[in-house]
């Protein structure tokens, strides 16, 4: 019977998540019209999305009750640097716009067909990889990576490529090992746990 009772009070926070994330995502896809209007001022999109994000992190904590620790904060370089992190869910790619301030993100290409999402990707900018290039996806990382670090934002990538099952090992893919030897910049190492509280699948 708790156990029934547990699942329900689950699902209704659940419920609830999901309805206050409709409203919220709503409010943010208006600052699409705004910026569209004004001329798309990066720094501007990049702020509005951190304020979308905080909002979220907000509505996991006080509906949900996901709350996070955050270690090591002072091993953070003081200049721009690669952001090495593994990936177990989306809220790592979510919480990287909040710890990491004007971060680009390497992204694969498929998530600027999400409506809106896509638009704050492309123009904030992240650093859009097509995986199914080779080499050409190599160069265009690097050469992106260049102009975010030559701009001030660190970069942050995910060594596997895409989300993980917690339990998987973690395997690197060739693009960190290139970034990491012809960017010459310092590395900062992330690990997250998130696998266990919201899995790779999204649920």
């Amino acid at each position: 019977m708790k156990m029934k009772s547990y699942m329900n009070t689950i699902k209704m926070k659940s419920l609830l998540f999901d309805g206050f994330l409709a409203g919220w995502t709503s409010l943010f896809s208006l600052g699409v019209l705004a910026f569209w209007l004004v001329g798309s001022p990066r720094k501007a999109i990049r702020a509005t999305t951190r304020l979308w994000v905080r909002g979220i992190l907000f509505g996991l904590k006080h509906v949900v009750g996901l709350r996070y620790v955050e270690k090591g904060r002072d091993l953070m370089p003081a200049e721009p640097c690669l952001i090495v992190c593994n990936h177990q869910s989306t809220w790592e790619t979510l919480a990287a716009l909040v710890l990491f301030p004007d971060v680009a993100i390497v992204a694969k290409q498929e998530l600027l067909r999400i409506p809106i999402i896509g638009w704050y990707l492309r123009k904030s900018p992240m650093i859009i990889i097509d995986r199914e290039s080779g080499s050409k996806a190599l160069k265009a990382m690097l050469n992106q990576s260049h102009e975010a670090l030559a701009a001030g934002r660190s970069v942050l990538v995910f060594p596997q490529g895409t989300r993980k099952d917690e339990m998987e090992p973690i395997k690197f893919r060739r693009g960190v090992e290139l970034l990491y030897s012809k960017l010459g910049v310092p590395v900062l190492p992330v690990l997250v746990n998130s696998g266990k509280f919201w899995g790779a699948s999204g649920s």
